[in-house]
């Protein structure tokens, strides 16, 4: 099959390409809103539809206990390999709203770049593969490959039900390789295949110290304030040196080798431009390690949000009866997020105050992931993207957590390329997402290439 034929398809139909993403990015597909569920579903329905269109032989959609899953195939390569391509069509909630430029479902386009909730996690990424796909078989009918596609609607709230569907469903998802595009490239012009992902743990903390707010005048020296004691529990969680203060928290953690250290050491990292983009006046990270080490390959404790008490406008004096805070960590291969959780709880336990009564919610958590890069598939995915971008790739982590990745590579004994065309800066989970568009077009003929190249393993 002539591949530059499927090649000039996708550069003659690229702004279609472009205004067929801007419909799909149209949906509020936010999964942690209970408002949205009905909007989730005609996401799905949307993307089955599409799946169609592109030429799959068949798009289905499954039931779960939550939001469904979308899955799609296209199997008429006798002989040649099976790719199973994965994504996510629920998007981040769109809180701080007044800070959107404009609005996040109204997607815009400004400079060469789309903004709108979903751009670049996952949905456009989704359509890369989907536009590869459409391209190849407008022209040829066929693929060089067998394809298997499965879309989720979870991933933003945790993945929680996909592993119940890979469990009843391997062998309709066997495969020979697995590519999931949901991570950035390292840089603008530097195509990248990430080989290693941090998992996750997420918590919420529930303090509370009367059974309702009270008179901070006549209460006030007489009973531990749940707000106090919140800020004197998050306070002893990490020490100055960043360091997590979590007893046996590190016992799991693979040190990094030297030679990834030198490795990541040799990537073109600037760490003032980068402190710039984020707009910090200092950067902080665990002492004795880069900026990227940070990033990518040690674990981390953030706290995600805190509330408790009046915040209305003017004076209330009270002690609030209750304070809240959510607690994420991104956690390294090799450490075990359910026993992260009973060291967490453990230690909130042991160092709260008596005066208050606290409790740990587990709302969700992942495994981390680290690829064998000596795999075939991973010397494919070098060459496509360096015909596709013209440039060669660099390998690189993400700090960011793919819930399935593990859970995928472990049920399916198959190498998983990570192939993003999204940029660190593009917001995502933050207001103004954005997708750059000309790594969108360049991702879509990288993809067109990667199934050649995989034909060959």
């Amino acid at each position: 099959m002539d591949i530059k034929s499927v090649i000039s398809f996708a550069e003659k139909h690229s702004q279609r390409f472009i205004d067929d993403l801007v419909e799909f990015v149209e949906i509020p597909s936010v999964s942690s809103s209970s408002e949205h569920i009905d909007d989730v579903r005609r996401c799905a329905d949307f993307l089955k539809d599409k799946m169609l269109q592109s030429g799959l032989q068949r798009a289905e959609i499954f039931e779960t206990a939550g939001h469904p899953v979308v899955y799609g195939e296209w199997l008429g390569a006798e002989g040649k390999p099976t790719v199973l391509i994965y994504g996510h069509y629920d998007v981040q909630p769109v809180d701080p709203l007044d800070l959107w430029e404009s609005p996040p479902f109204e997607p815009a386009i400004r400079n060469g770049r789309m903004y709108g909730r979903g751009t670049v996690d996952d949905k456009g990424q989704i359509y890369v593969h989907l536009k590869a796909i459409e391209s190849w078989l407008s022209e040829h009918g066929q693929l060089p490959v067998n394809v298997k596609f499965i879309a989720e609607g979870e991933e933003e709230i945790g993945s929680e039900n996909l592993g119940d569907f890979l469990d009843k469903n391997q062998e309709l998802l066997k495969a020979d390789s697995a590519v999931i595009s949901d991570t950035p490239m390292f840089k603008k012009g530097m195509p990248s295949i990430c080989y290693g992902l941090r998992g996750l743990a997420y918590f919420q903390l529930n303090l509370r110290g009367s059974k309702q707010d009270l008179h901070s005048g006549s209460f006030g020296g007489a009973v531990k304030n749940p707000i106090h004691a919140l800020a004197e529990i998050i306070s002893q969680l990490k020490d100055e040196s960043g360091q997590i203060s979590i007893p046996e928290f590190y016992d799991d953690v693979i040190p990094i080798s030297k030679k990834e250290h030198a490795d990541l050491s040799a990537l073109p990292f600037d760490k003032e431009e980068y402190r710039e983009d984020v707009g910090a006046p200092a950067l902080f990270g665990e002492k004795g390690y880069s900026v990227l080490e940070n990033l990518w390959a040690r674990p981390t404790l953030d706290v995600c949000g805190i509330w408790g008490g009046f915040q209305g406008e003017g004076a209330k004096t009270i002690i609030p009866a209750e304070a809240h805070a959510k607690v994420s960590m991104r956690l390294v291969p090799n450490q075990n997020p359910e026993r992260v959780g009973d060291l967490f709880e453990a230690f909130i336990k042991e160092i709260a105050p008596p005066e208050v009564e606290v409790s740990v919610e587990r709302l969700h958590g992942g495994d981390g992931f680290v690829a064998d890069v000596s795999h075939p598939a991973f010397n494919a995915a070098k060459r496509a993207l360096q015909k596709g971008f013209g440039k060669k790739a660099v390998f690189i982590r993400e700090g960011g957590s793919i819930p399935f990745v593990q859970t995928m590579v472990d049920a399916l004994k198959i190498p998983c390329l990570l192939i993003g065309f999204g940029l660190p800066n593009e917001n995502a989970h933050a207001p103004n997402e954005w997708l750059d568009l000309e790594n969108y077009q360049l991702g879509i003929i990288s993809s067109i290439y990667l199934y050649e190249e995989l034909a060959q393993n």
